[in-house]
């Protein structure tokens, strides 16, 4: 091949992409678009998880709305009440009120020996496709599938479906809030809740009693010994089910205490339990006053003992004079008979 000609061909295409590259930068300057320093500045202190929990697709989107006034700040689940605080200041708003953390919850129990089964499901492995069929996989019409469907939605590696229990499992140190899990799941049996709470509802069939057997063995049977059992007033049945109002709820637990089912969910771990300290008590008989589950036992002039009834609701700690109460973590399990 003729040298010449090859360095012909690599002069002309030189000066080619000098005249393009110069053309691309007069076409930059002459129609560039200024963008608003506003919108630079909220996509800077966004995440980038781009969950689309905040009803924008992605936190581009999300920032350039902020910035034109159509959304208001506050909405980025993952970023938090951080992320919103630096919005306010920065849109020159005042920040919405923190409400605390949330994360998403299973409302199910029906692990794969305890929720009977229509048949074996052979279709695509996916909770859509399965409800889709003779109107789902399991009798439970309430039940989690435990085909992934809201595992695949998560972008942070939050959720995963048990091998052994075959229902979905929450990592809640992960989860970011977004709500793609809940948006996802075709049976609801998702939901966000407060990270902080105390118990947790694991179910949300409305069949009555032994119906509800029949499908599950854990199921709630809507017996509303929940409701009863709190002294906060912070359960009421909703279509045969418990709902908890977690503004009201101060995690006595006493509503686990008498689910006969299980289908009310501790964290039992975070329970505590009342202790007097003798040489302060003076034995002025508040606390027994102000106790709702008689676990104060003393008269008046002695010094009080607090009993295995005991519920760890801190009402005696609040209101003792001589602040001669105070909380501890419980070693041993509750005993409701164990009151004065």
């Amino acid at each position: 091949m003729d040298i010449v000609l090859i360095l012909k061909a690599v002069g002309i295409m030189s000066v080619l992409g000098l005249g393009f590259g110069a053309l691309l930068g007069v076409t930059d300057k002459v129609f560039k678009v200024e963008t608003d320093p506003k919108v630079d500045a909220l996509r800077e202190c966004l995440p980038g998880a781009n969950c689309g929990a905040c009803g924008y697709p992605g936190c581009d989107g999300y920032a350039a709305a902020v910035a034109a006034g159509k959304s208001e700040v506050g909405l980025c689940a993952v970023g938090g009440p951080k992320v919103s605080a630096k919005m306010a200041e920065i849109m020159g708003v005042e920040a919405a009120a923190d409400t605390g953390r949330k994360v998403a919850v299973v409302a199910c129990q029906g692990f794969a020996d305890r929720c009977k089964t229509k048949g074996e499901y052979e279709g695509i492995h996916d909770c859509v496709a399965a409800s889709m069929v003779n109107s789902g996989i399991k009798k439970c019409s309430y039940a989690c599938f435990g085909l992934g469907t809201c595992e695949r939605a998560c972008p942070f590696d939050a959720i995963h479906i048990d091998p052994i229990k075959q229902i979905a499992v929450v990592d809640e140190e992960k989860c970011q809030s977004c709500g793609r899990c809940v948006a996802a799941c075709p049976q609801h049996v998702l939901s966000m809740r407060p990270a902080e709470r105390m118990v947790t509802v694991r179910c949300r069939n409305p069949v009555f009693g032994i119906k509800a057997k029949e499908q599950c063995e854990n199921v709630c049977i809507s017996c509303g010994a929940c409701a009863k059992a709190c002294q906060f007033g912070a359960i009421t049945m909703v279509d045969h089910i418990p709902v908890i109002d977690h503004s009201k709820c101060i995690g006595c637990m006493a509503c686990s205490d008498v689910c006969p089912t299980g289908a009310m969910n501790p964290k039992s771990e975070k329970r505590k339990i009342a202790y007097i300290d003798a040489e302060k008590c003076s034995g002025c008989n508040e606390c027994t006053s102000y106790c709702k589950f008689g676990a104060i036992k003393g008269s008046e002039g002695e010094k009080h003992l607090v009993l295995k009834a005991c519920t760890g609701c801190g009402l005696c700690v609040e209101h003792c004079k001589e602040q001669a109460i105070g909380l501890r973590t419980r070693w041993t399990s509750r005993d409701p008979k164990d009151k004065a």
